[in-house]
């Protein structure tokens, strides 16, 4: 059925969140979702993706589970029966597995509306690009070490490639707000509060590196869970359905995650194992009323990568790297479409 020969009160339930504009408009007019139930959940059809002309896909191709859509600036790959997507080479974690219904895939309501349209289309994130401020969480710090290697603590390497990454904003034009400039101790909730007492538009970037296994290797990026969504590895509990306040910027966050994740995995040498963007409900990025997110630079308990966190040079191509990243982000969501919804 076209979606145009529905009542809007049940259009407002099939289509992904935020999307009924779609209706409204030259282009998506032309568009039709075709949205099943799965598992009490709603799941979009892949081949509905490549048929709305505003993500401009031209191609769908599947072998076996492998599902690849193309248009001319993106490729986009799944499979089914994994949460794993990449696009353009960078890797994000769904919030959900792709699914099979009648031989088709299908990827869920939540990740069409949450992660897939606002990556494909980020200039249509509502006045995201208005921000000259950029707020630095390096975390731990002061009692709390963080991880630690044999060659020094993640409190003092986040601190250190804090400082880089200030002046290269500063450098690029940005103001800069610091929750730590110094070795202290600040509790989860009081970097929250530093990074809204700031009142202007800003962004917020919290500064990590992680621990594991020895083996545990590669970057990844956390963004809030949108409601619903679990903290990622773990099952999804009663708490996962309440809205936090960062997730007034769900889809500004998973722009902001994409250029950063892109720009920190390409811009390292050698090239790191990408870990993939994924949903988490850290207290740091769950009560901050900016954008936010959550960048892990790497394994302190791999012995390679503690060696590699520990030299300036990684450092410093860190910092460049995510400057680069607020620029390109900055650039992308300001960024007018053709034919925006009145």
């Amino acid at each position: 059925m076209e979606l145009l020969s529905m009542p809007l009160r049940l259009l407002s339930r099939l289509l992904p969140a935020g999307m009924l504009w779609l209706l409204v408009g030259s282009q998506p007019a032309q568009a039709v979702w075709d949205v099943r139930k799965h598992g009490g959940e709603d799941y979009v059809a892949v081949d509905s993706i490549k048929q709305y002309p505003g993500y401009k896909f031209k191609k769908l191709t599947r072998a076996g589970n492998a599902v690849m859509l193309e248009s001319p600036g993106v490729v986009m790959k799944l499979a089914v029966g994994s949460a794993d997507c990449t696009m353009n080479r960078v890797k994000f974690v769904f919030s959900k597995p792709v699914v099979d219904i009648n031989s088709r895939p299908y990827v869920s309501r939540t990740d069409l509306s949450k992660l897939i349209d606002p990556v494909l289309r980020p200039n249509f994130i509502k006045n995201a690009g208005n921000f000259r401020t950029v707020i630095l969480d390096p975390g731990h710090g002061g009692k709390d070490p963080g991880a630690t290697s044999s060659y020094g603590n993640e409190a003092t390497y986040t601190l250190q490639t804090a400082k880089l990454l200030r002046a290269e904003l500063i450098r690029l034009g940005f103001k800069v707000v610091m929750t730590r400039a110094d070795d202290r101790f600040l509790t989860l909730q009081e970097r929250v509060n530093v990074a809204n007492a700031v009142r202007e538009n800003a962004l917020f970037i919290s500064i990590h590196f992680n621990s594991g296994g020895r083996a545990a290797h590669g970057i990844e990026t956390f963004t809030l869970s949108p409601p619903g969504v679990a903290h990622y590895g773990r099952g999804e509990v009663a708490a996962d359905s309440l809205l936090r306040t960062g997730n007034a910027h769900d889809s500004a966050n998973v722009a902001l995650a994409t250029s950063i994740h892109g720009a920190v995995t390409r811009g390292l040498v050698p090239l790191p194992f990408d870990r993939g963007i994924k949903r988490a409900r850290y207290t740091v990025i769950s009560g901050v009323r900016h954008p936010a997110v959550l960048l892990e630079g790497g394994f302190l308990s791999n012995p390679d990568e503690s060696k590699l966190i520990h030299q300036s040079a990684y450092q410093a191509t860190l910092a460049r790297s995510v400057a680069a990243a607020v620029r390109k982000y900055q650039l992308a969501v300001a960024r007018t479409p053709a034919a925006r919804p009145n």
